[in-house]
């Protein structure tokens, strides 16, 4: 056999593995919305990361979905699986998505602080503002200061007010997480946004303080 024929052979299979998976895929919706559940719980084993997904995203549907459901997507040794677990595990309370701060997939950390701050989990803002300090990744730094802004817990403020000196996206998302906190420096900081070189950071510091500046260029 050439290396041709097999590259072909190789080829053809996984062109065939994608077909079976989406089958898949559709068996689990058919089944999520005839509301068997028991058919649905059994593709969380699924050899293919999106059909064990698509498996969860059908069982919040069906509003049966558990919190150990949802751990053990997060536990999942594929980085998109996780992710989607992370989104999926907002609707979910009691999911256990603190650890996933620390995994070692940035999509993943975005996605997991994004969900805790819907879930308004208090009992991680410290990790959170260590990431929206530190983290090497800016989406990273951008989704902990907006759970940190969700969260609104006072223990999150410094970092927040730290933000502002960050990259630009961070520092708009900084200046709207201000408005879950009050006092003199946050006002003292979001004023001095209002002088800032970027005109969407200036803009959302003049929403946030109720006042009203030039029209941005």
């Amino acid at each position: 056999m050439t290396a041709d024929d097999e590259s072909e052979r190789t080829d053809s299979a996984a062109v065939a593995d994608a077909i079976a998976a989406a089958r898949r895929r559709g068996e689990v919706a058919l089944a999520g919305h005839a509301g068997a559940e028991d058919r649905v719980r059994s593709f969380l084993d699924d050899p293919e990361p999106k059909v064990r997904l698509a498996a969860l995203a059908a069982l919040v549907r069906m509003a049966r979905a558990q919190p150990s459901d949802v751990a053990l997507l997060l536990a999942d040794s594929d980085p998109g699986a996780r992710r989607g677990a992370c989104d999926i595990a907002a609707s979910v309370p009691g999911s256990p998505v603190a650890p996933l701060l620390d995994d070692g997939d940035a999509g993943v950390v975005e996605s997991a602080a994004f969900a805790l701050g819907e879930l308004a989990e208090r009992d991680v803002v410290p990790k959170l503002a260590g990431i929206a300090r530190s983290h090497g990744d800016p989406l990273c730094r951008e989704a902990a200061v907006a759970a940190l802004g969700a969260i609104g817990d006072e223990r999150g403020r410094a970092a927040v007010l730290d933000a502002l000196g960050d990259a630009t996206a961070i520092r708009r998302r900084a200046v709207v997480a201000l408005a879950a906190f009050s006092g003199e420096e946050v006002d003292e900081a979001l004023r001095a946004r209002l002088e800032d070189r970027d005109w969407q950071v200036r803009q959302a510091a003049e929403d946030v303080l109720g006042v009203s500046g030039e029209e941005p260029r």
